[in-house]
């Protein structure tokens, strides 16, 4: 017998239990540990945001589903990994122990290291549904009274798609409110250029982004540092290529979302051996930790270093099929273990990915993620909207079902059916 545990509920963490339970013996006992019973699906926060979408909308409660698959679903969440004891803290005191551990926690939102950053401070966040309620009931109150918007990525972040889709989406529903031309709209990111993502741009994501900022009379500002926040005002530093610092910026908004830096989960910093500095879970070819074999890590909080040097720290980011492509890997590299056998999966890490524009969108293709690249594509047309939403709804239904499908399935899914789709925004 042995026991298998996946701490995180999110993404990475439900897909990696519904794929870890068909490879299971009889004998075995798998658990996943989360904070709370509901599954949310992240890439429709914007929405929420502006209120094209509520929180039932977006979520799942995967309850039922756990138990029907025989998972043990603990949701109190875990305070500390030790991995030489091959055990896991629980908040409320309890313990776990296991024989594999399968790390999916996601990231830790650091706002605390910018002053004024955050919920708790004087900007909004789109990561969590939660953040992204509240974020709707600020952007409800500013369209009463319209002043500048700044939209964008801190320095260290590690997401770049979910602030551009934002800064659309915002100009979109401004637009439909005929307020549009009462707000400025400034977009402020550590990349090097617009369109950079995190990756080095993918296709010509530097002249679709570019353009269509100004299409929509969105003004920006790269190679940025955020040094803090005010109620109503942002202090922002530019540099140039070499680190300079070139120009100060004062800021003022009404309204404000920032994607903040990105670090490891606190049940994992400072372990040494098993995450870096930042608290990242650092991980072989085959999705193990090299110290603690027994030990992977999939989706966001695996260490992946930066594409390339850039005067601002910019993170790269870890997309859906590259997370689904890990855990996939993982899964059968679990199998293989549990039956005596060397592990030999391997993800492939590429990247599809939907940026919905509220009214349009940019699709793009990355194969490797991480270049040099096989495949560099991207485009864009009303169906990265539609297709979008579809691809919505295809992964909910099958989150809630219980089942696994391969992002790929599901994008090409989603581009079929995108004829049957009720917009959001209408």
């Amino acid at each position: 017998m042995a026991e298998i545990v996946v701490l995180g509920a999110g993404l990475g963490g439900i897909l990696a239990t519904y794929e870890i339970v068909p490879e299971l013996r009889k004998q075995d006992r798998l658990t996943l540990i989360g904070e709370e019973p509901r599954y949310h699906f992240i890439p429709s926060n914007p929405w929420v945001a502006v209120g094209w979408r509520g929180r039932s909308d977006i979520e799942a409660d995967v309850t039922a589903v756990m138990l029907r698959k025989k998972v043990n679903f603990l949701t109190q969440g875990a305070q500390r990994v030790e991995p030489e004891q091959k055990r896991i803290i629980m908040n409320d005191g309890s313990v776990v122990t296991y024989d594999y551990l399968i790390i999916a926690t996601g990231p830790d939102l650091a706002f605390d290291e910018i002053e004024g950053l955050g919920p708790k401070g004087h900007t909004q966040s789109i990561c969590h549904v939660s953040h992204a309620e509240q974020a709707h009931a600020a952007f409800g109150e500013f369209c009463k009274n319209p002043r500048p918007i700044i939209i964008g990525a801190a320095q260290g972040a590690s997401c770049f798609g979910p602030a551009y889709e934002f800064a659309y989406i915002v100009d979109t529903e401004l637009r439909k409110r005929r307020i549009r031309d009462q707000v400025k709209m400034t977009f402020v990111t550590p990349e090097p250029y617009i369109g950079h993502l995190g990756l080095d741009g993918v296709g010509d994501t530097k002249s679709l982004m570019e353009s269509e900022f100004r299409n929509r009379h969105i003004q920006w500002i790269t190679n940025a540092r955020i040094k803090r926040v005010a109620a109503d005002e942002m202090t922002v530093e530019q540099v140039d290529d070499s680190g300079t610092l070139v120009k100060t910026h004062a800021l003022p908004f009404g309204f404000s979302m920032i994607l903040p830096p990105f670090r490891g989960v606190a049940a994992l910093r400072g372990i040494d051996k098993l995450v870096n500095p930042r608290g990242f879970v650092v991980i072989d070819e085959y999705q193990r930790n090299p110290t603690y074999p027994e030990v992977f890590g999939i989706g966001v909080c695996v260490a992946i270093p930066p594409v390339g040097p850039t005067p601002v720290p910019v993170g790269t980011p870890k997309t859906g099929f590259m997370i689904e492509s890990m855990v996939t890997a993982t899964a059968q590299n679990i199998r293989r273990l549990l039956r005596n056998e060397r592990p030999n999966a391997k993800a492939t890490w590429n990247a599809i990915c939907l940026a919905d524009f509220g009214d349009g969108g940019v699709a793009f293709v990355a194969q490797p993620q991480i270049p040099p690249r096989n495949v560099n594509w991207s485009a864009k047309g009303k169906w990265v909207h539609l297709a979008k939403v579809a691809f919505e709804k295809y992964f909910l239904r099958k989150i809630r079902h219980g089942e696994s499908m391969p992002f790929y399935e599901t994008f090409m899914l989603s581009r079929l059916d995108i004829q049957k789709v009720k917009v959001p925004a209408e």
